[in-house]
């Protein structure tokens, strides 16, 4: 019998301590594992719980849509979510889908819905950059998100974006998975899916799209505001051109059919054309819930708008704004009315691609002279006739001395003179002799809708007015002293023809007293015949008003024809001074070739 030693005792006990210490370990092990297995199995059941309704996410992903036409039904624009027809894959050319297999997805015909090269290809690269700067989504996973998820980045919308991945693969096959994303995938400017984009952008079915057009396509995937054709050609051509790349480097095109495809024309022209009234469609865009409400379905919004004068006046505000750089005029507005206060066209700057303000009916700028008008019909409102007189002499109310554009005094003057010449301090004296208050009341009843101080510089227009309040104050003299209020929305219908909205006939509200309104009319004929507005002169009847602020740096030219209601206005949005540039020239210029073109 072998006797144990202590030494012996002592490491069998350690040993058996060692080995409930393993087994220990591995329980702890083993439960914490199984609580993993149980908290992941149990987050991804919450997951599967709480996946949207697939019958409803489909309606949920679309924003009703709002339509504008012009007067003669032309669509002018667009907004909200805009779908097309349903196109199929094998009605595309092959290079559509290569295209953007080749860009968003190139394994997409080995994966089941999520592929492990391109995540970890993604990760590695954003963790080496430092920023995230790609993307390791599967098309499936993006036809998941579009048609069932929001674009909220968390882990339970990965989660839920990666179940339902794994089950469109197993519901639908690779080219329907395909349709399906080409179908409802944005690609900017409100539009879905590529048979929308492409008569967006092209003007032509995706049917038709070449492989230049092709590529663009595909590259505004990765940032459909920023590389679509109508944000900025030159960006758009040169994603196209990375696309072309990869299909070339995924062996769906040679290198001699990318150089050729690169030569392709793009849609239409795409220097610089009409526009398609966009301020004149966001202005009515935004008032079109004041006149029917919320709605959740889509309509149709038919305008008083006249696509020919509005093309014309946007050409000529454009070249002539651009042909007068060396003067330091950067901008320019332009309002067309007729007499009952509709809105045949408006233009709210010179190129909508580079800003959306509208100057027409959103910037706040001094009429100067072009107020004048106010303060001679206040004074025939009350009792006083053009051939009587009033003193153009030098004066000074308080510490304001106003002067003469000219320098110049031409003494006793009559009221035709006065306001055919512009004359400053006649019309101070003028409206000094009259009550302020009725002034501000005569232009708060014609139109004006910002504040007008009660100040003695009033009468030189020294406070702030929008260029559509002073189409519609002019308008107001136009039609022989009735109330007009600028307006655009004609009727509003539903898509499937049923009436929101009809406007009705204007009842007559005479503001004005109609042998005032005629003789002031006579008295702005002279300011084109014989003025300082001779360069607004026409074949025909015309009348208006110019205006020049302190400075130059606002140009206004304010009149009217037998038909219709012009306001011209030029400047700087910084309100930079122009070099010279008065009423009388500029704006009278464009003034005049609207007022021809029109009657063509």
């Amino acid at each position: 019998m072998v006797k144990k030693t202590k030494t012996g005792r002592k490491t069998a006990n350690r040993k058996k301590r060692e080995s409930k210490q393993r087994l220990a370990t591995r329980r702890i092990i083993l439960i914490f594992l199984s609580f993993l297995v149980i908290t992941f199995a149990g987050w991804l059941l919450y997951c599967v719980l709480t996946l949207p309704d697939i019958d409803q996410a489909v309606a949920r992903t679309r924003q009703p849509s709002t339509t504008i036409t012009a007067e003669n039904g032309n669509e002018v624009k667009t907004f909200g979510s805009v779908y097309s027809e349903v196109i199929r894959l094998n009605e595309l050319p092959s290079y559509v889908p290569d295209a953007i297999i080749s860009t968003e997805d190139r394994r997409f015909y080995a994966h089941f819905g999520f592929d492990i090269v391109a995540f970890t290809r993604a990760m590695l690269t954003n963790i080496f950059m430092g920023r995230y700067a790609q993307g390791g989504s599967t098309i499936t996973q993006q036809v998941a998100k579009n048609l069932f998820l929001t674009s909220q980045k968390n882990i339970k919308r990965k989660t839920q974006e990666l179940l339902l991945a794994f089950w469109l693969e197993h519901k639908f096959s690779k080219e329907q998975i395909l349709t399906l994303y080409l179908n409802r995938v944005y690609l900017g400017a409100g539009t879905y899916g590529i048979e929308a984009a492409s008569q967006k952008y092209f003007q032509k079915s995706s049917r038709d799209m070449n492989l230049l057009e092709a590529a663009i396509i595909a590259g505004m995937l990765k940032a459909p505001s920023r590389y679509n054709p109508i944000a900025s050609a030159e960006r758009a051509k040169a994603r196209a051109k990375v696309v072309l790349q990869n299909m070339v480097n995924n062996d769906a095109l040679t290198e001699r059919q990318m150089k050729y495809a690169l030569t392709l024309p793009v849609g239409e022209d795409k220097s610089y054309k009409v526009q398609g009234a966009d301020y004149f469609a966001d202005w009515v865009y935004r008032e079109v819930n004041d006149y029917i409400g919320e709605r959740d379905n889509d309509i149709y919004v038919y305008t008083t708008l006249d696509q020919k004068i509005q093309e014309n006046a946007e050409k000529i505000l454009r070249e002539a704004v651009l042909a007068a750089k060396n003067r330091n005029v950067s901008e320019g507005a332009v309002v067309v009315l007729n007499k009952s206060g509709e809105v045949k066209a408006m233009v709210g700057g010179i190129d909508y691609r580079k800003s959306q303000f509208n100057r027409a009916v959103t910037a706040l700028r001094q009429p100067g002279s072009a107020f004048k008008p106010f303060v001679y019909l206040t004074a025939l409102q009350n009792g006083w006739k053009r051939e009587d007189r009033i003193d153009d002499v030098p004066l000074s109310i308080g510490k304001w001395k106003p002067e003469n554009y000219d320098k110049k005094y031409y003494g006793s003057v009559t009221l035709d003179e006065a306001l055919m010449k512009s004359l400053n301090l006649a019309t101070v004296n003028l409206s000094e002799s009259l009550s302020r208050k009725d002034i501000i009341r005569t232009a708060k009843k014609m139109g004006i809708s910002t504040p007008v101080e009660n100040t003695p510089s009033l009468a030189l227009g020294t406070f702030e007015v929008k260029v559509v309040d002073m189409a519609a104050a002019y308008s107001a003299i136009a039609n022989g002293g009735y109330a007009t209020w600028p307006h655009a929305i004609k009727e509003v219908y539903t898509r499937d023809g049923y009436q929101l909205y009809q406007r009705e006939a204007d009842t007559e509200n005479r503001i004005l007293d109609a042998g005032a309104v005629k003789d002031l009319t006579k008295m702005l004929e002279k300011v084109i015949s014989q003025g300082t507005g001779r360069r607004a002169k026409i074949p025909g009847f015309a009348a208006g008003k110019t205006g020049t602020t302190q400075d130059y740096r606002d140009a206004w030219f304010v009149g009217f024809t037998d038909e219709y209601v012009i306001a011209v206005w030029v400047g700087n949005d910084d309100n930079s001074p122009m070099k010279g540039v008065t009423g009388g020239t500029l704006p009278a210029e464009i003034w005049r070739k609207i007022a021809l073109s029109v009657r063509e």
